[in-house]
């Protein structure tokens, strides 16, 4: 399964106000917490792959799910193979994975809120020390991409934004970076 996602810059009240305009459907808020992972084998910023602990919070109620990601498969957007799935406790998940090998790199915090629309998943984020934004994404399969990408421009289109001002760097990278 690949995620085709494209992320930008955006004040997300705005945005709030657009989609309810277009009547996109609110699906939900959560504090997304994630812990990412260096790898004892490999370098995941020069392969550009990714191991995270994610802890979900909505309304008083904790999820947590464990997340590989694989490299970019493509330059223009934020396409990857994704494998995800849920663990029951996200601090045994923290140890088995740091038992093994791995250590932790970083943490990032986000404040979001979902949206559908016109088949895709709009979330509006507030990430902590990097800023606002947008990501308009799908699932698809690899003979899907870029039909998924060419839609979530349009929606990015009809939200006001321009596609062209997409940021290929994750909020790990971005929260690195200011580091």
């Amino acid at each position: 399964m690949y995620e085709v996602e494209v992320k930008v810059a955006a004040d997300r009240s705005g945005v709030a106000d657009r989609l309810d305009e277009l009547g996109a459907t609110q699906t939900g808020d959560v504090v997304q917490v994630d812990t990412y992972y260096d790898a004892p084998h490999r370098d995941f910023a020069e392969t550009d792959e990714a191991l995270r602990v994610r802890r979900e919070t909505s309304d008083d109620d904790t999820e947590a799910r464990i997340t590989y990601k694989g490299p970019l498969v493509e330059a223009e957007s934020k396409t990857r193979e994704e494998y995800e799935t849920g663990v029951d406790d996200g601090e045994t998940a923290d140890t088995i994975v740091e038992k093994v090998g791995f250590s932790p790199a970083a943490t990032v915090e986000k404040d979001r809120r979902f949206y559908r629309y016109d088949g895709y998943t709009i979330t509006l984020d507030a990430v902590e020390d990097v800023g606002e934004f947008v990501e308009v994404e799908t699932e698809t399969d690899e003979d899907g991409v870029e039909a998924a990408r060419e839609g979530a421009y349009e929606v990015l289109r009809e939200l006001g934004l321009n596609p062209d001002k997409q940021i290929r760097t994750s909020y790990l990278g971005m929260l690195l970076e200011d580091a």
